[in-house]
């Protein structure tokens, strides 16, 4: 009997040898299981849209993926995001580039103050413009998609409608959001959106910039007063989906096929969530009482002024660094005509 079972068994372990590949192909596991580092909260629409695009890979390879999400920064935090799938601490990532400010100084251009109507426009001036540049300084990862946020605007305790008022005001800001905040005369405090709720709460700070979409997203509603309207410098702060370049290169071409398929649809999917998130913010604190109030046009073009050496730095200081600033600027200018057109 125990000479039938060794045989067998030395039969089976036979045929493994005999009828595996001898062409250099791959032995594929059942699955490959994934990690995905999001700094959203689980309850944020990004977050939610993230999870959704996690889904339908898993869909689209029927399975031969998954994807486990770690939202609220769970995994890695928001600024160690990029760094964390880098190093593979997590295989894909999800957070913004302002971050780790100077980072990327070509991918920076895309937060410049230049007046973004939506986060649909700001989303597909993103991708273009990474498709166009393909900047080094990402080189280091697979870059699947960017998606980009409505114009970000002004959130205080008190109703703010002219630069004196917010003369010497502590702001949080992040990135290139934080000189926004010096050029309009306040002082720029940075810190990622989560912590921005308790630091509005305690007077840490006394407004935020960001898009009106985390007046509900990440209920800062509750704990300022104001929105200034100053869409006419709107910038926008553009997030990164990533992957870990090792575990890109790892995976089969098939699955990799779907993978870009998948995130280039998921491209306007997000630009039309950060819009819908917009309204949303905008319900939101208005249901609380809050007020949204305008510049008027002679302020508006106060506070453009202002910003506009911003740009003019920008183009000097990366210039300087033998990068084409000038080039990026007048693309992403284009683009913003362009998708404007598209999506009012």
């Amino acid at each position: 009997m125990k000479k039938s079972w060794l045989t067998i068994i030395t039969t089976v372990l036979m045929a493994a040898v005999v009828f595996a590949p001898t062409d250099g192909s791959e032995v594929r596991a059942a699955t490959t299981q994934l990690t995905y580092s999001v700094f959203f909260p689980a309850s944020h629409g990004q977050a939610k849209e993230g999870e959704a695009w996690a889904r339908e890979i898993e869909k689209r390879t029927n399975g031969q993926v998954k994807i486990n999400v770690l939202a609220g920064g769970a995994l890695t935090p928001a600024d160690q995001c990029f760094d964390g799938t880098l190093k593979g601490i997590s295989d894909i990532g999800m957070s913004c580039f302002a971050y780790t400010r100077g980072r990327f100084p070509i991918m920076e251009v895309l937060d410049l103050p230049m007046g973004y109507p939506n986060g649909r426009v700001a989303t597909h001036v993103a991708n273009d413009f990474f498709k166009k540049f393909m900047p080094k300084e990402l080189e280091g990862v697979k870059l699947l998609y960017i998606h980009a946020h409505g114009p970000g605007l002004l959130h205080t305790k008190q109703p703010i409608t002219t630069l004196e008022q917010l003369k010497g005001m502590k702001i949080r800001s992040t990135g290139l959001s934080a000189k926004v905040t010096e050029a309009l005369g306040a002082v720029p405090v940075a810190m990622p959106q989560g912590q921005t709720y308790e630091a509005l709460q305690k007077g840490v700070v006394e407004g935020t910039f960001a898009p009106i979409e985390t007046l509900k997203g990440w209920k800062q509603a509750d704990v300022i007063k104001s929105t200034t309207d100053c869409s006419g410098i709107g910038y926008t702060t553009a997030m990164f989906v990533v992957m870990n370049l090792k575990k890109w290169n790892s995976l089969p071409t098939d699955v990799r096929k779907v993978m870009e398929e998948v995130s280039a649809q998921w491209i306007d999917i997000h630009g039309k969530v950060w819009d819908r998130l917009d309204r949303e913010g905008r319900d939101y604190t208005l249901g609380l009482g809050n007020k949204i109030v305008p510049l008027s046009a002679e302020e508006n073009a106060r506070w453009k002024k202002a910003v506009r050496p911003i740009l003019d730095d920008y183009i000097k200081d990366v210039s300087a660094k033998g990068l084409p600033a000038d080039k990026a600027v007048k693309e992403v200018e284009n683009l913003i005509l362009q998708y404007g057109k598209l999506y009012k």
